[in-house]
């Protein structure tokens, strides 16, 4: 598993090119293109959090993957809820948080699995083969 195959990489493109994008979306978002107040909003704030997890992810760290996937069931909950009830920009920029969202989370869960089921395999392996208590 050291080199990592052509799956994974692209799937660790895309999970860093959809977390890049998502905060770009959530900053423009609430400063400028529909912000719920004019001249900008506190809302921008949102996307510290992504930005936190913007190195590990660039870094292609398990750990940061993994807890970043369930954050950002967060903004998917926020685009869908803001893409129901806003409207004009505000809405289209709701679905477009959530379809961003639900691309990272795709690329995420594909660069993870194999690194689970590598890990569950070794699991079963111990045991199965325990080391012996007698040496």
């Amino acid at each position: 598993m050291n080199s990592p195959t052509p799956q994974k990489r692209a799937a660790a493109f895309g999970a860093t090119a959809a977390l890049i994008a998502l905060i770009a979306l959530s900053i423009a978002w609430e400063w400028w293109l529909a912000p719920l107040r004019p001249g900008g909003s506190a809302l921008v704030l949102k996307a510290l959090p992504l930005l936190l997890a913007l190195p590990g992810v660039w870094r292609q760290r398990l750990y940061t993957l993994q807890w970043a996937s369930m954050l950002i069931l967060l903004y998917f909950a926020e685009g869908v809820v803001r893409g129901w009830s806003d409207r004009g920009l505000s809405s289209r920029l709701g679905w477009l948080e959530a379809a961003l969202t639900l691309v990272f989370f795709v690329c995420t869960l594909a660069y993870v699995a194999p690194f689970k089921r590598a890990a569950k395999r070794a699991a079963k392996l111990r045991c199965e083969h325990p080391a012996s208590a007698d040496i």
